[in-house]
């Protein structure tokens, strides 16, 4: 098989992922799925929160992609696609946890960026906690980081129109 088509896929996953956990933060964890998402919202001293249950739906993501692309499983029935798929979700879940859980949160190492895209990262994310409670909002994505002077702008327009509660700290 050429590698061409599956590195292909791979990429197309990952950048696709990046639109299923905007999708998924927007509508799923401010949503009805709030109830593991309000931990990562608030503060606390646990190691772990109910949050990083949705890590575990990544990962079932990925795993059943694998399994949908094995012939040990299925047989002649396997789609060989979805091996490369699970693996472009298993790629976007560690790209996840290196910029979301270890740059913007610090929960595996301490290093905060004074200029460039990080910086622009961890701005954006922090841009998105600067409401309290799970209406209104701004940056729902990971890896992709709108403009953080833009997103105050629209968090400013949500406080005035009521759709958010804004923290003090914010600046908007």
């Amino acid at each position: 098989m050429d590698i061409v088509i599956p590195m292909l896929i791979v990429l197309a996953t990952v950048l696709a992922m990046e639109w299923v956990a905007w999708a998924s933060h927007k509508y799923i964890m401010h949503g009805f799925g709030w109830g593991w998402h309000r931990d990562h919202h608030e503060p606390h001293d646990n190691i772990l929160e109910k949050n990083d249950l949705y890590a575990i739906v990544g990962a079932a993501m990925s795993i059943s992609m694998f399994a949908l692309g094995s012939e040990w499983v299925l047989g002649a029935d396997a789609w060989w696609p979805a091996t490369w798929i699970g693996l472009g979700i298993l790629f976007y879940g560690i790209i996840y946890t290196l910029v979301h859980d270890g740059l913007v949160h610090q929960r595996y190492f301490k290093w905060v960026p004074k200029k460039g895209y990080a910086k622009r990262l961890v701005q954006a994310h922090k841009l998105h906690h600067a409401t309290i409670g799970k209406e209104g909002g701004v940056s729902f994505g990971f890896v992709f980081a709108r403009d953080p002077a833009k997103l105050k702008a629209e968090l400013k327009r949500q406080r005035e129109a009521g759709e958010a509660v804004v923290r003090e700290s914010a600046g908007a």
